[in-house]
Parts: structure tokens; sequence; C-alpha cells
């Protein structure tokens, strides 16, 4: 991140080198340092290792689509995102909106019009409390690469043990509730399912504590939820 907001950089993700190219041009001579991916593999590392202070992101990108970009990103960094794509529906519209987008552009656009917008996302921008990378006792989990390994060696979690971990870990330290975490991760027909909860709960136990029956982090809080234990 920029220390003070000045000359922010702007990181570009979009497989068009000519759309690239103009964004550039527009962005640095308004002061902007710029970055550039082509395809959405590439945007998600550079974002992680460069941290910029915004993204301006494609929607229709060879590998990812762009809501997918959007969705990883969302798992452990608030940065800005403008959405910028020849889609103008507003089905494509609420749907971006709704992964995690702050603005959506809709080529072809002007010049000034994507400056304007580009400082009201910076104005609006809260100092990010970005979780890249947790680590507690012999377990680190990284965000960015979507990977969980104890004493270094890889843990091979399931797609819903993972988005469990995630979700405590971003609240670490507070209890979430039974119906948050099952709508969050099985939608609100599934509000009731509780033993799907202490299903995943006990193998992401096994997988991480010294001892399962006793956990040091993963903690039950009766009747309620769960919470990851902050330095209890």
């Amino acid at each position: 991140m920029t220390a003070g907001g000045a000359n922010p950089e702007v990181l570009l993700i979009d497989d068009e080198v000519q759309i690239r190219r103009l964004l550039r041009l527009t962005l640095e001579a308004a002061g902007y340092r710029v970055r550039e991916a082509e395809n959405g593999a590439l945007g998600l590392n550079e974002a992680a290792v460069a941290r910029p202070d915004a993204v301006i992101l494609d929607l229709s990108l060879p590998d990812l689509s762009g809501l997918d970009v959007l969705r990883r990103l969302r798992e452990w960094s608030q940065l800005p995102v403008l959405i910028l794509s020849v889609r103008g529906g507003e089905a494509d519209k609420i749907a971006a909106l709704d992964a995690g987008a702050d603005d959506y552009l809709t080529k072809p656009f002007g010049g000034g019009e994507l400056l304007a917008r580009m400082r009201v996302l910076l104005r609006r921008a809260q100092p990010a409390s970005e979780l890249s990378v947790v680590r507690f006792a012999d377990v680190e989990v990284d965000f960015a690469k979507r990977t969980v390994t104890k004493d270094g060696t890889d843990l091979h979690l399931t797609a819903k043990e993972y988005a469990l971990l995630r979700l405590l870990l971003q609240h670490r330290g507070k209890v979430v509730t039974h119906r948050q975490l099952l709508r969050d991760l099985w939608g609100p027909t599934h509000e009731q399912d509780t033993h799907y909860l202490r299903v995943h709960m006990a193998n992401l136990r096994k997988k991480l504590e010294t001892t399962p029956d006793q956990p040091a982090f993963l903690k039950t809080e009766s009747g309620i939820g769960y919470r990851f234990a902050a330095g209890d």
C-alpha cells in the first residue's frame, strides 16, 4: 500500500493488450503507478505479492472468470476493485457487485470518468486489515495461495473444511454462530443442519489440532457456534 495515498498503484487484470495500454496511459498521466496481468492467475499472484492500492478487473479472462478472480481475492483482501467490462446488462452488474466489486464501468469508457471513479474508490477505501497468511502453532494458512500446511507439510482440506477454517480465521477471537456458518457455507436452506458442521469440524480438528478432543484453537461455544481462539 502506498503511504499517504501519494502515487497510488493500480493493478490491471485484462487480457486485451490494447485496453491495458490505454489504461496505463490514462492512469500514468494522472500520477498512478501501474502493474499489469494478462490473466486471472497472474492477477491474483500480483495482488498477493505487490499489494496494490486498487484493482481494475475485466470479467472475460482466458483462464478464470473475472467473478472467480474477485471471489478468491475477497477471501483475504478488501482492496478496491473496479470491474471494467463490455457486459453492460443489469444481471452482470448485480453479479459482480454481489461478488464483492466496488464499482462497475462498461466498455467503451471515457478517461475522465475512469479517473473520477478511481478517485472515489480510493477515498472510500479504509486502511486494509489484509489477512494473507495466518500462523498458529505449527500450522500456516496462506489465503492468497489457498494452502494449509502443518509443520511444513501440505494438509489436504476439503473445500468445505477450508471454507469453514477461513470463516473462523476471518472472525478470529469472535463467536461465529451455527446459523451464519451454515448460511455462508451451504446456503439459507440449510440453516438448521448443524450436523453438517459437527462432522466437518471434527475432521478439521483431526487435521489441525494436536489434541483434537481438547482443541486449543477451534473452540465450541455450546449451543451457539464456533470460535477460533486467538491467543486464549
